[in-house]
């Protein structure tokens, strides 16, 4: 048995997917990789056959026709928000690889795709909020140990090289439903004006299955629904989480 005090960490790249993973045993690492490299696979054979799906921003209509889990789970969640499945990409990639790690015998699992992350812990998780230029920098998210997986995604209009059509340095929201958390993070970056009031976005991610979110725009943050505890924190500039 694993000590539970013992975690590693490794950076994995499949083509776009760059993933941060941090694990107990290589097993469960191997399993993620495994996951990721199927689930890419499988999109990327569903793109081949409907280029459409990779460029539409509009909600994604799949009453034609048969389609991998990964497929449906991302129009899934880009429609309950009212945009395009590629909004949901990578936190539903995160999503599969840690539900292969769960299924390896993860107790203790974070996978990082680019700050959409998708988590289980046995123990309480610091995850850092990356808000780029805004001076409300070391802020975290105390998360408390959980065995059902949390989405806690993050969108941005300054960091990064996901469309944004917003202004905020950091959009994030919080669901059980990892899809739901990423496509929902982008959706409320995008409804972040850069001179319109913080909580007049938050209209964007009010649907069933977003439990919080939280937005940072230069000096200024705004809370909305529920929200893990705020600490302070020390990252490196490279990290988005820590264990």
């Amino acid at each position: 048995m694993t000590d539970k005090t013992v975690l590693l960490r490794e950076r994995f790249q499949l083509k776009e997917t760059i993933v941060t993973i941090t694990f107990q045993e290589r097993s469960h690492l191997e399993a993620a990789k495994e996951e990721i490299a199927i689930q890419r696979a499988l999109l990327e054979e569903f793109i081949r056959a409907d280029p459409f799906f990779l460029v539409t921003l509009e909600p994604y209509d799949l009453s034609i026709g048969e389609a991998p889990e990964i497929v449906r789970e991302m129009a899934r969640a880009g429609r309950a928000v009212g945009i395009g499945p590629m909004s949901a990409v990578a936190g539903t990639i995160a999503r599969f690889a840690l539900g292969a790690m769960m299924e390896a015998g993860a107790t203790y699992a974070i996978v990082d795709n680019g700050g959409d992350v998708a988590l289980i812990a046995d123990r309480p998780v610091l995850m850092g909020i990356y808000a780029g230029p805004s001076p409300l920098k070391d802020l975290a998210f105390e998360i408390a140990p959980r065995t059902e997986p949390l989405g806690i995604c993050t969108s941005s209009g300054t960091v990064g090289p996901s469309i944004s059509f917003g202004s905020a340095d950091a959009a994030v929201a919080i669901s059980d439903d990892v899809s739901l958390a990423d496509a929902a993070a982008t959706a409320l970056g995008n409804a972040v004006g850069s001179a319109s009031q913080l909580a007049d976005s938050f209209g964007a991610v009010a649907v069933p299955g977003v439990a919080g979110a939280l937005v940072i725009r230069g000096e200024e943050m705004a809370l909305w629904g529920e929200v893990p505890p705020l600490r302070r924190a020390s990252l490196r500039p490279e990290l988005i989480t820590r264990a």
